[in-house]
């Protein structure tokens, strides 16, 4: 009788699975992870390196943190995250796609997230849930020397720049009818303003008074280039002329960093500034495991604009895994049926439930023991009875379903087995009537999700072990690293809490192993895995 939990999905330990994957490491994806990481999910942000503001050396309207560089805003927040159990790697996704249970993050280079695996490096994330603040890149018209000044004298925000620049020659490059809008915010910071208008086109006659009546002057040339002028900039129109101006305020085009979502045609939403994810109040985008944040998904959010919703979004997602995990707990709850019912039709609804393969740990152990006679508890479809028997043991297995029994049967006759060496036999291990005596009893991951009496039966067959004999308890020491984090938490013991639970006599019994063993095997998607079992070898006095 083998643990049928281990089918159930339970939280990683390690591994390349998360409860929720930010990719972006700005201010919006780390603020999302750092109300992750206190709400003790395991939470890994993928920092591309290239944060919007990176050409600024101050950012404002920050409180507590104004005038601050962006960039030791990013330090501590990193440390802060780390603090909180958050992982951050160098990274950026290609692709996303839907997985069972949650999604797949493909990176365009592999990182390492497991540095205790054997094979820590890989391309391919899996988690619950997925953060997207990745950000945008400005795109500014293709007039030479434009790009060469962007963050220091051309400038894309008065909120956050125009303050530094009060009072001083200030220009505007209009780039679409938003313009109009900047036009009347720039103002707000100095009187002696130009306003470059080719990129609005030709203004009706109100919108010229409107701007002219607070004395912005107007030039409708299309820009050609910007002159550095040492302290100044040259903004030279196409009619040849030169205005001077400290600082030049530009309309760029936003390009989201979402690429990697296209092919999942997710709902979006054009803004003056471009096309943009459609979110809702706490950021969801119209798939129910994707939230955006920040300038990904909204181009005028200052830094602490997307501090804050960032914060609420990380707090909604880890209500929505709350209300998964409850769920999934609910489903998984232990049936009442009686156990032979359970595992009767366990083994019925299938060809087979177990590989067929030796439990290796049983192997390893009882091929140093000397040959005598074995009973295996709970032997399922008879692999183990069947390899005792082959090493020279008469070994007997039994099981409360007639079904595993019928086929463990099958499988020592295919092998050539005569039933003194290979027997089976149908009862209930909790109402176990075999007098023994046996120089072996092995109990093999002998969990059960429905009810059963696992320390009294192993109590009961410890006594059937003669002296100098061996008894033998293999068990699962932890979820399997590939099992869904919102599983059903499962408590498994530990060797020396197992033997705690069986309160055999000391006098009588000697500890020879108690220990974690960790085995290589391969995980359901075919990936290469390791599963810790814990193992007691006990022998009579």
């Amino acid at each position: 009788m083998t643990d049928v939990s281990m089918n159930k999905p339970q939280p990683p330990e390690r591994g390349n699975h998360w409860d929720a994957i930010v990719i972006g490491g700005g201010p919006a994806g780390l603020s999302a992870a750092l109300m992750l990481g206190r709400s003790r999910r395991r939470v890994l942000v993928l920092d591309a390196g290239s944060p919007r503001n990176r050409f600024a050396t101050h950012m404002h309207g920050v409180l507590g943190r104004e005038g601050a560089n962006p960039l030791e805003l990013l330090e501590s927040g990193r440390a802060e995250c780390a603090s909180y159990g958050v992982e951050i790697r160098p990274g950026a996704a290609e692709r996303v796609d839907d997985a069972e249970d949650g999604l797949t993050v493909t990176l365009a280079e592999p990182i390492d997230v497991d540095p205790a695996s054997t094979d820590p490096f890989t391309r391919v994330l899996r988690a619950r849930a997925l953060i997207i603040a990745s950000g945008m890149t400005d795109e500014l018209p293709e007039i030479p020397g434009l790009a060469e000044q962007w963050g220091t004298r051309v400038l894309h925000c008065p909120y956050c720049h125009g303050w530094e620049v009060r009072d001083q020659r200030l220009g505007l490059l209009t780039t679409s009818p938003f313009g109009l809008h900047l036009a009347q915010l720039v103002r707000q910071w100095s009187n002696r303003f130009v306003v470059f208008t080719a990129g609005i086109g030709e203004l009706d006659e109100s919108t010229e008074q409107r701007l002219r009546s607070r004395h912005v002057e107007l030039v409708d040339y299309p820009v050609t280039e910007i002159v550095d002028q040492g302290s100044s900039l040259g903004v030279r129109t196409a009619d040849g002329q030169v205005t001077t101006v400290d600082a030049l305020f530009t309309g760029a085009t936003g390009r989201p960093h979402d690429g990697f979502l296209t092919h999942l045609d997710l709902a979006r939403t054009d803004t003056p500034m471009g096309s943009f994810l459609a979110t809702d109040r706490v950021g969801q985008t119209s798939h129910p495991r994707i939230w955006a944040v920040g300038n990904v998904a909204d181009p005028s959010a200052n830094v602490s604009a997307s501090i804050g919703t960032a914060s609420f979004t990380g707090a909604m997602v880890n209500a929505v895994l709350v209300e998964e995990d409850f769920d999934a707990a609910v489903e998984s709850t232990w049936p009442t049926v009686a156990p032979v019912d359970f595992w009767e039709e366990r083994y019925a609804d299938s060809d087979r439930v177990w590989s067929g393969q030796v439990n290796q740990t049983l192997a390893d152990i009882a091929g140093g023991l000397p040959v005598g006679r074995a009973l295996d508890l709970g032997c399922g479809e008879g692999a183990d009875v069947v390899w005792l028997a082959h090493q020279g043991w008469s070994a007997t297995g039994i099981d409360i379903s007639p079904t595993a029994i019928r086929r463990a049967t099958a499988a020592a006759e295919a092998a050539g087995l005569t039933a003194d060496r290979a027997r089976f036999v149908v009862g209930d291990l909790s109402a176990l009537a075999d007098d023994g005596p046996y120089d072996l009893v092995t109990a093999s991951f002998l969990h059960s999700p429905v009810e059963l009496p696992r320390s009294e039966i192993l109590r009961r067959a410890a006594d059937l072990v003669v002296p100098g004999g061996h008894l033998l308890i293999t068990s699962h020491a932890a979820a399997p690293p590939w099992a869904d984090a919102s599983a059903h938490e499962h408590r498994f013991l530990t060797p020396a809490e197992e033997l705690d639970e069986l309160a055999l006599d000391t006098g009588a019994w000697k500890t020879v192993l108690a220990e974690i063993r960790t085995k290589q095997v391969t995980s359901p998607d075919g990936e290469p895995a390791e599963l810790d079992d814990a193992v007691l070898l006990l022998r009579r006095l």
